[in-house]
């Protein structure tokens, strides 16, 4: 099968883009994914399940249909997809606005998703961020597309770009897959600093007409918006 350029761009980054989790201390072993939305197409690109962060590279990324089967013939078709390909899959199919979706099981943040409590907006960071709260979604167990029917379920009328899986850790999406690994990143600095911060005391929320504020500010004037940064 012959692929063209943007598949294999997109497989570039995406390999570059899953050495970006355990740099930041997000993931162990071989826990962790994500996912990157092939445009105006019926496909994506997602990590090959179980292997190590070290050994990816372009070409093992497992490209799959948004039904979440293997595309055959394709780079990486020897290799089972991810065990949470199904979920990627329901969330690209339901939410046509993201274009990629990451997986972590980042300390900080899962220990909020342990105890299936939401994080507080409680720093300006997460209201640049995220809009407000990170929500928690239900319980449930791998395997199938339950996760994520659970992740567009719960961030439905949210403006948060992560959910936290109770019991489970952190799934973040994104206009694509960069956009995705860094809310991935923010959210584990935001869960690691509300928690020290109630180490000291209760922590005081962000007044929400100053969240609304500060979300529209970041979002848009921040940074060098041609760029498509914040």
């Amino acid at each position: 099968m012959t692929e063209t350029d943007t598949v294999t761009a997109l497989r570039e980054q995406l390999c570059a883009l899953h050495a970006e989790l355990p740099r930041n201390g997000l993931v162990v072993w071989t826990a962790g994914n994500v996912s990157a939305r092939i445009p105006d197409s019926d496909m994506f690109l997602i990590k090959p399940s179980g292997l190590s962060f070290d050994d990816l590279t372009p070409e093992s990324m497992v490209l799959c249909r948004l039904d979440g089967t293997v595309v055959p013939g394709s780079l990486g078709s020897e290799f089972s997809p991810s065990s949470d390909t199904a979920s990627h899959a329901y969330v690209l199919r339901h939410r046509p606005d993201v274009g990629g979706v990451v997986h972590t099981h980042s300390p900080y943040a899962t220990a909020w998703a342990a105890r299936h409590e939401p994080i507080p907006c409680v720093i300006t960071g997460m209201a640049d961020e995220f809009g407000g709260e990170i929500p928690v979604g239900r319980f449930t167990t791998i395997g199938d597309e339950s996760i994520g029917e659970i992740i567009v379920e719960t961030l439905a009328g949210h403006r948060s770009r992560a959910v936290l899986l109770a019991n489970h850790g952190v799934f973040t999406v994104g206009r694509d897959a960069r956009d995705a690994v860094k809310a991935a990143v923010m959210c584990e600095d935001a869960a690691r600093t509300v928690h020290l911060a109630r180490q000291l005391g209760e922590p005081v929320p962000i007044e929400p007409h100053h969240v609304d504020a500060l979300f529209d500010r970041y979002q848009n004037v921040y940074g060098q918006r041609a760029r498509g940064d914040h």
